[in-house]
């Protein structure tokens, strides 16, 4: 009857680990979902900011060109006026 109690004891003790070893695992489960959503939401809010840059960086160079091409005609003109005081 010893061998017996015994036994059963044991196997209690194994359940009560396995039991602890399930809880800490959910546990461990419900954290790993939470910094996943985490980790989603923040990529999420990463991609939104490097496609607004993204849109910037495209509006700047736009504006470079533009800027460049007004210079471009401001030099020609001041070529052209050097040009015509020179020959003149």
């Amino acid at each position: 009857m010893t061998d017996f109690y015994d036994s059963f004891q044991a196997l209690e003790e194994k359940l009560v680990k396995a039991t602890e070893i399930f809880k800490r695992s959910q546990e461990e489960k419900r954290k790993l979902l939470k910094e996943l959503a985490e980790l989603r939401t923040e990529s999420k809010e990463r991609a939104q900011r490097l496609e607004a840059l993204e849109r910037e960086v495209q509006v700047l160079r736009r504006e470079r060109e533009d800027v460049r091409g007004r210079v471009e005609k401001i030099l020609q003109q001041i070529d052209v006026l050097t040009k015509a005081d020179a020959g003149g």
